[in-house]
């Protein structure tokens, strides 16, 4: 399992934030109520130092200096006729955690700081000090690996298959793939390790590893296929990149008029990665992100040679693989079971 440290990376912080599959779950094991207030759980700011036990000072502290995170997240201060709804709405509850102190203090206040559920568990990500807070933080990430394994049937390795779109991006990477080693087979000299080795040199232009260290960081198994595994975005670069060296292969062919040794393609290789680095250097960046991003939170994966592109992952990427659209796909999987069979196979 990979380090994650909430209290220092606004990254981890966002995704949990944003993680609108584990939240409810996370709410229900916290077990602190909060205000139901035009839709959504709030918390003063006296409940988050009762639940923190912290002093007001720290609380203020972070609103001082994480004011635009925690304003994402949910905070937000409230008066005039907002304000007096949530005191309609505070001062009639009856929780067993809202104490007089917490009333009164709403009652008096010409303002209000309320905090949403999401902004909770910001404050709690951020607070250092509070043992609370770290008790907080342990349950996050436990749910949240519960959560995802239980959503994903305990296959997180391929829960790239669970994105409606990956059905499309798969069959047409399988045509894409069957031109690229077909023009392996046609225009470079025999050799038992050709394929594998230009295969490698795709993947680490694109993402920096070779299928060896790629399998070794997911744990696959020596027969699991590198390429089940990928998103659907990563697979059309790979087919984007395959099939345009293809071409340059074919074109090389024809000025030699005789197949390339396998050195002469490594060469041909090293020009094109580097004018393929500048043509499709957006759709590779994206790429490199998305695979260091969600095999981060999904995957518990980490890869070393792409931290520096790891972002958060938004709510829709959640919903994408661990939502209802998710679970649709589990029915296609089922009608196109021969299918993916040939996929995971070749």
């Amino acid at each position: 399992m990979t380090k994650k440290d909430l209290t220092n990376s606004i990254v981890e912080r966002k995704n949990v934030i944003n993680n609108t599959i584990a939240l409810p779950e996370i709410y229900k094991a916290i077990g602190f109520a909060g205000i139901m207030f035009e839709k959504k759980y709030r918390f003063t700011k006296s409940q988050l130092e009762n639940f923190y036990e912290v002093e007001s000072r720290t609380i203020e502290r972070l609103l001082s200096n994480h004011e635009e995170e925690l304003k994402e997240s949910g905070y937000e201060v409230i008066n005039s006729d907002r304000l007096r709804e949530f005191k309609q709405v505070a001062l009639s509850s009856d929780l067993s955690d809202f104490t007089q102190k917490d009333k009164d203090s709403i009652s008096t206040s010409p303002v209000l700081g309320i905090f949403t559920f999401k902004a909770f568990l910001n404050v709690g990500m951020l607070l250092a000090e509070s043992e609370r807070a770290r008790q907080v933080r342990s349950l996050i990430l436990d749910i949240i690996i519960d959560v995802l394994n239980q959503k994903a049937g305990g296959h997180t390795k391929f829960i790239n298959q669970r994105e409606e779109q990956y059905l499309l991006a798969a069959m047409d990477e399988f045509s894409y793939r069957e031109k690229f080693t077909n023009a392996i087979d046609k225009f470079i000299a025999k050799n038992s390790f050709k394929y594998s080795q230009l295969t490698d040199k795709v993947y680490k232009s694109i993402f920096k590893e070779d299928a060896q260290e790629y399998k070794k960081i997911l744990k696959l198994k020596v027969k699991e296929s590198v390429r089940s595994t990928f998103y659907s975005e990563i697979l059309r670069v790979v087919s984007d990149y395959e099939n345009a060296f293809a071409k340059e292969l074919e074109r090389a062919f024809e000025v030699k008029k005789e197949k390339l040794s396998l050195s002469e393609a490594h060469q041909l290789f090293n020009d094109f990665a580097v004018r393929a680095e500048d043509m499709m250097e957006a759709s590779i960046n994206d790429a490199r992100s998305k695979m260091a991003s969600r095999d981060l939170v999904f995957r518990d994966a980490l890869h070393t040679k792409l931290e520096e592109y790891v972002k958060e992952i938004s709510e829709d990427d959640f919903d994408k693989f661990f939502g209802e659209q998710s679970m649709a796909l589990e029915k296609r999987l089922e009608q196109n079971e021969d299918v993916f069979k040939r996929l995971k196979d070749r």
